[in-house]
């Protein structure tokens, strides 16, 4: 047994680790390790000589985390093994047998639906407005990831969508399916379509795959919809050599054809299932847990979340923000306001920026929050936003960098960074407003850092090739900035402290989750919020003018756990100070360009 796959894992995760032969199904909580465990497993089972890397393949549901995944297997001592998401694996296979099978190479891949969509609408005398085309899109995808024909749609979705009815719905969708087939394209849902068709009729593509791949991680596995889970079957065959790993209390993509089921009923499909279950949590301290925990109770596979330990609050944080607050206010803007004070508090106190993030339902609500921030001076950076390598300074600054880079330099990598940057604009202390200045300021700090975190040695032409090879692999350095997210962008990242606001009826549960159902999926949403948070968490809400009323979702979590706290009266700098921890004036942020 290796050592080094087996090292520093609690006893539970230990257990998944040497579970090497499925099916598993590992049910992790957040925060509790999952990606650790997989990559572990999968690295105990090379050491052992269980697996050969080149036929493992771990699925997961983003490039990014497929990145992640093989980092950290390489940082394991293990090499060629596929992580991929379902998508690329898909697209890998059908151009790798394409030729064979059709005499030519595979079609093209969509790269604009909404825009597809509007050429077919043109084609029969529609003129949808580009939200409505949008959600058609979304209405294809959710189709085809169910496994449903154009009929079935119809009657399963009889509503139609906007002002277009259900007839007018199925018609621009049959003239999209028309159109892409005469420019011989397929859709990302076509790919794992069009893959699952040719391994169910041709055997010898079948054979060759399930020969290449003998043993199978799949990650997030509640999130996998019919359609993904058909083509995991159809990779297997009559094996059973298969480790799932999810969390039924996350599934937060049911909209989008997601199906929890495949996970909690994994252990009746297969009844020689081993599951364990990881519920020690190493990210929150006890009384957000708590939170997490009372709001899940009873629900369909929820796991009851543990600390790993109760250490002190750190980062300067005052003792009572341990416990996770409840505050409302009259309206969004003194709700945005008062986080937006209470942030520079944090700040104040010697809280990195980065630790923070103020989390929503949807991104309709970050224009007064960007708003207020700006006002006390805060960088923020909005996920989803534009990405930190198409940023117009982050473009100029590596433009400058590999045009110095043709010249003899006289001082070290550092040195000639900060001069470049500087010629750019970088000062030593960031702008004291918020707003664009800052943004542009933060975009070239965070050049300068990567500089600083470049192994000792490395030339001025070698980083700004590592620059561009992060830019394509969309590698993206943490900005000192507080971060802006909705709760589904925050899925799979945390922060030290998290402020998650608007949760009031209306908000969070959204006003159009009418069923049970959907109002069980914003439950689901709310505690993949709670649960980003480490050491504090505050909930807040307006009262909207007197239309909103606080969320059902605090009732449930009840006030044995949440701390109700005072809104701030005033705003401004007598704002900042109402609202710091510290009771003391909230400064603006100590933010320096990195040296």
């Amino acid at each position: 047994m290796s050592g080094h796959a087996l090292a520093g894992l609690d006893d539970r995760q230990l257990e998944a680790v040497t579970a090497l032969r499925g099916p598993v199904a590992v049910l992790a909580g957040a925060g509790t390790g999952k990606t650790r465990v997989i990559t572990h497993r999968i690295a105990h089972g090379v050491d052992t000589g269980a697996y050969s890397p080149g036929r493992v393949m771990a699925v997961t549901f983003t490039a990014k985390a497929a990145g992640e995944m093989r980092g950290r297997l390489r940082a394991l001592g293990v090499e060629g093994v596929a992580a991929r998401t379902f998508h690329a694996a898909a697209l890998a296979q059908l151009n790798f047998f394409w030729p064979t099978l059709a005499g030519d190479t595979a079609p093209s891949i969509v790269d604009n639906k909404v825009r597809l969509l509007a050429h077919a609408a043109d084609g029969i005398g529609l003129g949808p407005d580009v939200a409505t085309l949008r959600d058609v899109a979304s209405q294809i995808e959710w189709r085809k990831v169910s496994m449903l024909g154009i009929d079935e749609y119809a009657a399963a979705r009889p509503g139609g969508v906007g002002r277009l009815g259900v007839d007018r719905v199925v018609a621009l969708q049959r003239a999209y399916e028309k159109l892409k087939d005469e420019r011989r394209q397929l859709d990302f849902e076509d790919v794992l379509l069009a893959c699952a068709g040719m391994l169910e009729a041709e055997p010898q593509v079948a054979k060759a795959v399930r020969e290449q791949y003998r043993h199978f991680t799949v990650d997030e596995f509640q999130d996998v919809s019919p359609l993904q889970n058909r083509l995991l079957e159809l990779w297997l065959g009559d094996r059973r050599d298969l480790c799932v790993v999810g969390d039924a209390s996350q599934t937060i993509y049911s909209f989008a054809g997601a199906d929890a089921r495949f996970l909690l009923d994994f252990d009746k499909k297969y009844e020689e299932a081993r599951l364990v279950r990881l519920e020690t949590n190493y990210r929150s301290d006890s009384p957000i847990l708590a939170v997490a925990n009372e709001l899940m109770r009873g629900r369909p596979g929820a796991l009851h979340l543990s600390a790993a330990g109760s250490a002190a609050p750190a980062d300067g944080a005052d003792a009572a923000t341990a416990v996770p607050t409840v505050t409302a206010f009259d309206d969004d803007r003194a709700e945005a306001r008062a986080v937006a004070a209470r942030i520079s508090a944090q700040i104040a106190d010697g809280i990195d920026p980065r630790e923070i993030a103020v989390l929503y339902r949807s991104h309709a609500q970050s224009a007064e929050l960007l708003s207020a921030l700006a006002d006390e001076g805060i960088a923020a950076t909005v996920l989803g936003g534009k990405r930190f390598f198409d940023l117009p300074e982050v473009r100029q600054g590596i433009m400058a960098l590999r045009g110095a880079s043709v010249a003899p330099i006289d001082g070290g990598l550092v040195d000639t960074v900060r001069d470049v940057l500087r010629s750019l604009g970088l000062t030593d202390d960031p702008p004291q407003a918020g707003g664009a200045l800052r943004d542009a300021w933060e975009a070239r700090a965070a050049l300068l850092r990567l500089a600083q975190e470049a192994p000792e040695g490395t030339t001025l032409r070698a980083f700004t090739d590592d620059l561009a090879a992060r830019a394509k692999t969309h590698d993206e350095p943490a900005r000192r900035t507080v971060t802006l997210a909705t709760l589904h962008a925050a899925k799979g990242l945390e922060w030290g402290h998290v402020h998650l606001v608007g949760v009031a009826e209306g908000l969070l549960p959204i006003s159009y989750a009418t069923t049970f159902e959907q109002v069980d999926e914003e439950r689901r949403l709310a505690y993949v919020g709670i649960t980003r948070a480490g050491r504090t968490l505050s909930l807040t809400w307006s009262r909207g003018g007197r239309e909103r009323s606080p969320s059902r979702f605090l009732r449930e979590i009840g006030s044995g756990t949440l701390r109700a706290a005072g809104a701030p009266a005033r705003s401004g700098a007598a704002s900042r100070r109402a609202g710091s921890p510290s009771g003391s004036s909230a400064g603006r942020g100590s933010a320096r360009a990195p040296r």
